[in-house]
């Protein structure tokens, strides 16, 4: 399945993408796609339900992100070698682990704000999974039973915050508007391998990134499995996994965004997002 989540923003309603691409209103069987509804069973009893029956949804409505309830945004730093390559670091030995504040969370669509007086404003395609039921010392052979689906993110980062600050890289992460999330979590059952999807990035039409989830240092198993002795992961979780080359600290000069900048990036089977970069706002 497809889900989402529709509607101005605080508004969303939770909908499903049918197989003729059609937008459908799911609120006669859940009031919102959040923890309750992302377990194994929750998501079957969705699954059996004929879609043809839902209201179709018409025009093209706000997304929002495809879940709420979010209590955990982990990031997976320096996953993709060739990524660790242009930003000057070494190949991490253990994931890099760091978090995304969860107000940071918003839309795919929605406009991204640089931050008062941001310089460094950066861009990453990522693969982003949420988690279904609760995993606490997994195994790696039993993490990807643990994932609810998984989605299109664009970790979006501020370096100077990130790398110059002192610190944590959380302060360059957990801007506001530096998670959109989406336009659909798609069920695991319908991503047979999370480790062989293409992803790409571009900004103002020229293509930034290219890569795939075959080239990441840990796989997503590797990942929640380590994730998980060090931080019980709860449904509607949400973990992003890394991004490959071609982000804009990695250029020579360095390339960061600016207000009027837009921003389009996919990853395959998981739909695309668009952002036009915003000055910051109060």
């Amino acid at each position: 399945m497809k889900l989402v989540r529709y509607g101005h923003p605080g508004q969303e309603k939770p909908g499903l993408i049918d197989a003729a691409g059609q937008l459908r209103d799911l609120s006669s069987l859940v009031g919102d796609i959040g923890p309750d509804q992302l377990g194994d069973a929750a998501l079957e009893s969705l699954r059996q339900h004929d879609t043809s029956t839902l209201p179709a949804v018409e025009g093209s409505p706000r997304l929002g992100s495809p879940l709420t309830g979010t209590r955990k945004f982990i990031a997976i730093g320096l996953n993709y070698a060739d990524h660790a390559a242009e930003s000057g670091l070494p190949i991490p030995a253990e994931p890099v682990v760091f978090m995304k504040a969860t107000s940071c969370i918003q839309g795919p669509n929605d406009a991204v704000m640089l931050p008062r007086g941001s310089v460094k404003t950066d861009w990453e395609v990522e693969l982003g999974v949420v988690i279904g039921t609760r995993a606490r010392y997994v195994a790696e052979g039993e993490a990807l039973s643990h994932v609810a689906g998984y989605c299109t993110i664009n970790d979006i980062s501020e370096r100077e915050y990130q790398i110059e600050r002192g610190g944590t890289w959380d302060k360059g992460k957990g801007c506001d508007t530096f998670g959109p999330l989406g336009p659909w979590l798609v069920t695991r059952d319908e991503v047979p391998d999370p480790q062989n999807l293409g992803m790409w990035l571009d900004v103002n039409g020229r293509r930034m990134q290219t890569g795939s989830t075959r080239t990441m240092v840990f796989s997503v198993a590797r990942i929640i499995s380590y994730v998980s002795e060090f931080m019980t992961l709860e449904p509607g979780d949400v973990i992003t996994t890394g991004t490959p080359p071609g982000v804009g600290l990695g250029m020579k000069p360095p390339v960061y965004l600016k207000a009027g900048d837009t921003m389009a990036l996919g990853i395959e089977g998981l739909g695309e997002q668009r952002q036009v970069v915003v000055a910051f706002q109060r």
